[in-house]
């Protein structure tokens, strides 16, 4: 589960309960979720990694920041 990234469907923030969804096991299912950073806020529609797992439908979650290439040095 960790490591794994998912979509918002429920606003995930302070004093919030959010929901993600996340791919599981052939489907995908619904999970509750938790910002990792107590004070940040993420809308629904973003991707998020997910950092932590509580069984049975808890995770920690982070904003998804895809790797950018870096540009290639000249030769």
């Amino acid at each position: 589960m960790i490591g794994t990234r998912g979509r918002v469907t429920g606003r995930v923030g302070p004093g919030l309960v959010g929901e993600v969804m996340i791919a599981v096991r052939g489907g995908v299912e619904a999970f509750y979720a938790h910002p990792i950073e107590p004070q940040e806020t993420i809308e629904p529609g973003v991707q998020v990694l997910v950092v932590d797992f509580e069984p049975p439908r808890t995770v920690y979650v982070e904003r998804w920041q895809p790797l950018v290439p870096r540009a290639s040095s000249p030769s």
